[in-house]
């Protein structure tokens, strides 16, 4: 037995030790190919690197003589804004020329006496205010258009000053009017005396205005409420006020005369030519900064100004831009830094914006409007409870009324002298415009005339039927009402994409979470094409027309769907932060070549850092749709370009080079290595008009960062 132990023993030592040696064979097998694997790797690192380092050289040798080519394509954008200092200057002469009798709004002589001579005019019919208000209205929009577009270096401090003035008095001007024709309607509620109720009722209205008037001439509690049928309009009164001598006034303007002027007259990032062979981040502003120091307004007079109504006035719209400098000031400045160092905001002292959040914590009051990220679309509602004047009296043949210098007189409800009770609401009713998108159910706020803000607080118990567009709700007094809409509703953007469609023509297609969005270019204009919301068109009054891309803005916006950043926007939207530099060479480049080439939103753009942009590129010689297989994938940090090996169906990004392909300075170049003669002709030949118009498209909607 002790010997078979024995056997046994030898045999698993024998079997121990072939195990031993396999696995030590094994692991010099595996050490080897390790080695030779490692050695590999190093090798083919070595080749890539010389690779790279040869088409560094490469692109080191030619990229001076690449920047001048750049920069004579460049030579465009200076031609454009030439030309837009000529066609102002056309313009300015045209009018003068014109002899049309109405007033050139840049001439302070002119709108002075324009305002003069109306503000004299006796005649207070309300149809003859809407008519000479519709002039009004143009004479605004012609200021805020010069605000908005002239580079700062054509017109001066003086001036700018001249135009935001002469704005707030002629809007002040208007709404006086129309409260001067309010009154003038009161003293005559007998020419519109309802035969059922007894009451007076007007209703008026045109596309800017509607003008909604009812007089309590019978003082019955079973009148307290009335509906404006025509248009859906409508208010229940406490009874105290349904057996007054009172009237009430709905007025609704299209237009927002009552918000600040600096979210009136919000700027587009203005055109910043980059001198191609000039690579200090010090020559470029991004975007928010070119648009911040754009709306910087200069001082107001000194004396203040105000309006018997509480409307605002100069001084009041520098007191507000002024509060809103003063909330958000560490702010900026610790942005403004982190902009020009290129250093993100997450990383500076956590102290430093702890204090920041403190300051603004202390200023801010829950129920004040945040105008940076709340805004008014369609128009205000001023709704107003009014004391009766006396009344026309027939004594035989002859109209006898008493006349009072007092002008329209507000009724007092709540009434002062009993603060301390408790009073009913008034409910009302507003049957919502159908030139305008709720994409939420709305905000509604009223105005506070003495703190210059939007409020929501003295509303309550609101509903929206959203099929009907009907919104009722109560409040404790008498307001101007607006109903807001988040600014950022449509931010971040799904997907984009900037096709050709013709020789200076383009399409860009901003999709958002609720929309799809249009707008074509050509020459030196753009049009909303179409504004697709559930796969249904809506908003086809303002498609299908051709205006500059300051006024597409400004229409959109109006009409409640905005897709135009703004100097505050980072705050509210997940933003895909981009270095200045990257951003605004990019949209200039892709402006140049956007006459022959199709540029699309990529995934990868969001996983490529700061400092590097990456899109889908395909060369498109026609109309038509790009089909996957053609896009390519290119990436761009301001001084580099190339071309990708990944697709946008790749598992993960890597920078590494389509295979074939080079570095170039320009994204011009680095396209016309793999294009065809005719693309390239045309991005030469493209109109300067029509690359300036794509340029301020682009970096309106700042696709890059905002997707």
């Amino acid at each position: 037995k002790a010997g078979g132990k024995k056997t046994v023993s030898k045999a698993e030592q024998l079997r121990l030790q072939k195990e031993e040696e396999r696995r030590l064979k094994e692991e010099e097998e595996a050490r080897l190919q390790a080695q030779q694997e490692e050695s590999a790797r190093l090798e083919k690192e070595r080749i890539e690197q010389e690779q790279m380092e040869k088409l560094e050289a490469k692109d080191q040798e030619r990229r001076e003589s690449e920047l001048a080519e750049l920069h004579s394509l460049e030579q465009k954008f200076l031609s454009a804004q030439q030309w837009k200092t000529d066609y102002r200057a056309h313009a300015k002469w045209e009018h003068y020329l014109s002899c049309d009798g109405s007033p050139d709004p840049t001439v302070l002589q002119e709108i002075n006496t324009f305002m003069s001579l109306w503000r004299e005019e006796q005649n207070e019919d309300v149809q003859l205010v809407m008519e000479k208000g519709e002039q009004v209205l143009h004479l605004i929009e012609k200021l805020q258009f010069l605000l908005l577009d002239t580079p700062p270096n054509e017109i001066t401090e003086k001036e700018t000053v001249q135009y935001q003035e002469s704005v707030l008095e002629l809007q002040n001007l208007l709404h006086q009017k129309y409260n001067g024709a309010t009154e003038h309607l009161l003293k005559v509620t007998n020419m519109r005396e309802d035969s059922d109720t007894g009451n007076m009722e007007a209703v008026i209205k045109d596309k800017n205005v509607t003008f909604c008037l009812w007089a309590n001439l019978k003082k019955k509690v079973r009148f307290k409420s009335h509906m404006f049928c025509d248009i859906q309009h409508g208010f229940d009164l406490p009874k105290s006020l349904a057996v007054s001598s009172v009237a009430v006034r709905i007025l609704h303007t299209r237009y927002d005369h009552v918000s600040p002027l600096w979210l009136q007259c919000q700027s587009v990032p203005k055109l910043e030519v980059l001198d191609s062979t000039e690579h200090s981040k010090d020559n470029v502003e991004e975007p928010e900064e070119e648009e911040k120091k754009a709306r910087e307004e200069p001082n107001m007079p000194a004396e203040e100004e105000t309006c018997s109504d509480g409307r605002k006035s100069a001084i009041s719209f520098k007191e507000k831009s002024n509060s809103i400098a003063d909330i958000n000031e560490a702010e900026e400045e610790t942005e403004e830094k982190s902009e020009i160092l290129d250093i993100p905001t997450q990383v500076q002292d956590p102290l430093m914006q702890e204090e920041e959040d403190e300051k603004e914590e202390a200023v801010t009051d829950e129920n004040i409007v945040d105008l940076q990220q709340f805004v008014p679309v369609g128009g205000v509602y001023h709704i107003d409870v009014l004391q009766l004047p006396p009344q026309v009296k027939q004594i035989k043949d002859w109209s006898m009324v008493e006349v009072r210098d007092v002008g329209l007189e507000a009724y007092p409800y709540p009434p002062e002298e009993d603060e301390d009770a408790t009073h009913p609401p008034v409910q009302i009713t507003l049957r919502v415009s159908d030139n305008v998108i709720y994409f939420e159910d709305p905000v509604i706020a009223r105005w506070d005339p003495a703190g210059q803000q939007w409020r929501t607080d003295g509303i309550s118990n609101i509903t929206y039927e959203t099929q009907e567009k009907i919104i009722t709700f109560e409040m404790g007094a008498f307001y101007t009402i607006a109903l807001l809409q988040d600014a950022h509703l449509n931010m971040p953007y799904q997907a984009w994409e900037l096709q050709p469609a013709g020789t200076d023509e383009a399409l860009l297609t901003v999709t958002t979470v609720f929309a799809t969005i249009q707008i074509q270019i050509k020459g030196n204009q753009c049009m909303l094409s179409s504004v697709v919301v559930e796969e249904k068109d809506v908003l086809s009054h303002i498609t299908g027309k051709w205006i500059s891309p300051v006024a597409l803005r400004a229409v959109l916006k109006k009409a409640g769907v905005n897709i135009f950043p703004g100097e505050y926007s980072h705050k509210y939207v997940s933003v895909n932060k981009k270095a200045p530099l990257t951003e605004i060479r990019a949209y200039q480049q892709m402006a140049l070549v956007a006459s022959a080439f199709a540029f699309a939103w990529s995934k990868w753009n969001l996983e490529a850092g700061q400092d590097q942009v990456v899109f889908k590129v395909s060369e498109q010689l026609k109309a038509d749709f790009v089909k996957d297989k053609e896009w390519s994938l290119y990436m761009f940090n301001g001084q580099k370009a190339q071309k990708l090996k990944i697709t946008e169906a790749s598992e993960a990004f890597s920078e590494e080079l389509e295979e074939d392909s080079e570095f170039h300075s320009t994204l011009y170049h680095m396209l016309r290595d793999f294009a065809s003669k005719e693309a390239i002709a045309k991005v030469e030949t493209a109109s300067f008009l029509f690359i300036d118009v794509v340029y301020q498209l682009l970096l309106a909607t700042r696709v890059l960062t905002y997707s």
